[in-house]
């Protein structure tokens, strides 16, 4: 024991286990914690989703790989310059010189296309599939935040509606002891025991299958959210609760909105574009292709003879070429023809799918927004059942602790409350659901910055 005025300096090994142990008990703690308490929120599960979500990843490698293919198609225009170095070991005698000689000199050439009809749509080619690579991503995002947010809200949807459902339960089976002691005190017959207890029991599977939702939920925000499922894997708990928020909307202007900022649409659009490009970089092969060439060779020593030569004047010696070449398609074969109208096949129905898209944008905006009025409409009948029968409820179960009401009046009264707030949670639900609908049709998940395009024209 330490006395007042004293002091104790423990050995050093003494003083650092303590210090080790409480660190290592701190990481423990944390990553218990960590596991335990993984409850997430709608803005994390959308941020985790974007970060860490496999498709949106390899969307991303997409558009790397892109970039690539447009340094490719882009090719055709620049120069191709060669050079190679050459060597060797020459043997044989000849006046005045040694029976073996080594050798090497520099050849080089150059190439610049001078004109190429297949350069310019080349070029537009790669920026098109720069642009796609770019648009599947964005649609890549929108899918799987879409996918994500409805998971989430159907884990809420499950959780609520199971303790819902666990209440009604617990309620029935009060009513279930209840008739039970009637029973057995001779006050009531078995019928009333038996309905009773069969309705307290039919709630089971329901319940049963609310929480077998709710797991389902929950694996399917960790896969949208990228997370390694295994066995030891803590799948996440969905934070909050559904809400319910009337909506005002412009049918026409989000329309018009969406038809504009909806990736999926500006994808097609560039699908199109793409397969007109393809069709003019096939049918440049009608066109001739002229190229400027100079070649030459370097050679640092004389005396380097051609192959079988015997005379001096058929020696090697440096030298430099210049010209220009031209190649011209005069005989088909139908080979090019085939490959166009191939291509302009391809183009028409892209072109066919993007109507088909532009045209669907008003009638499935114009189908959610009837959704919605519809749902605001139950919600409101809900909420006004929901709040009749909690009073009537209360007054059934004051009636019934003064003798006034029966036991099947006040199971009936309770059911028929607790089916009120069922109903009532699955319009706020299918309300949610058709708001996130409605952010997915109006492309206000993920709206592309048109930069890019305006920097490529």
């Amino acid at each position: 024991m330490l006395q007042a005025g004293s002091l104790c300096f423990p050995e050093l090994g003494a003083r650092r286990r303590p210090t080790t142990i409480l660190k290592i008990f701190i990481s423990v703690l944390i990553a218990y914690f960590a596991q335990v308490g993984k409850a997430i929120t709608l803005d994390m599960v959308l941020q985790t989703t974007l970060e860490k979500n496999p498709a949106i990843a390899q969307a991303k490698a997409g558009l790397e790989e892109a970039a690539g293919q447009r340094l490719i198609l882009r090719s055709i225009m620049w120069p191709d310059a060669k050079v190679g170095v050459p060597g060797g070991v020459q043997g044989g005698h000849r006046a005045g010189e040694s029976a073996t000689q080594a050798f090497a000199f520099a050849r080089g050439s150059f190439v610049q296309s001078l004109f190429n009809a297949a350069a310019a749509p080349s070029r537009r080619r790669g920026d098109v599939g720069l642009l796609i690579a770019e648009q599947q991503l964005n649609v890549a995002v929108v899918e799987q935040l879409h996918a994500a947010r409805l998971a989430f809200y159907t884990a809420l949807y499950n959780r609520e509606l199971q303790s819902l459902r666990e209440d009604q339960r617990q309620r029935l089976e009060q009513t279930v002891a209840s008739q039970k002691d009637r029973y057995e005190a001779g006050l009531t017959d078995r019928s009333a025991l038996t309905s009773a207890t069969v309705q307290a029991r039919e709630l089971d599977s329901q319940i049963e299958s609310a929480h077998r939702a709710y797991a389902e939920a929950r694996l399917k925000l960790a896969e949208a959210m990228g997370d390694d499922l295994g066995p030891e894997t803590t799948l996440p708990d969905a934070e909050g609760e559904l809400q319910f928020a009337p909506m005002i909307v412009d049918l026409n202007a989000e329309t018009a909105a969406a038809l504009k900022r909806r990736a999926d649409l500006k994808l097609a659009r560039l699908l199109v574009r793409a397969a007109n490009e393809d069709e003019r970089i096939i049918e440049a092969g009608y066109y001739p292709a002229i190229a400027g060439t100079v070649s030459g060779e370097y050679i640092p020593v004389s005396g380097i003879h051609r192959e079988d030569s015997t005379r001096r004047t058929e020696d090697l010696s440096s030298e430099i070429r210049a010209g220009a070449v031209y190649t011209w398609r005069v005989v088909d074969n139908g080979k090019v023809a085939g490959a166009v109208l191939k291509q302009r096949a391809a183009r028409e129905m892209n072109e066919l799918t993007c109507r088909k898209l532009e045209a669907n944008v008003g009638r499935e905006l114009l189908r959610i927004h009837n959704d919605l009025e519809r749902i605001e409409d139950q919600q409101k009948s809900f909420a006004a059942a929901s709040d009749a029968a909690e009073q009537s409820a209360h007054v059934v179960e004051q009636n019934l602790a003064g003798g006034l009401a029966s036991q099947l009046e006040y199971r009936l009264t309770e059911t028929g409350f607790l089916e009120t707030k069922s109903g009532l949670l699955d319009a706020i639900y299918q309300h949610n659901l058709a708001i996130a609908e409605w952010d997915r049709a109006t492309g206000r998940y993920f709206q592309f910055s048109e930069d890019t395009a305006q920097n490529m024209h």
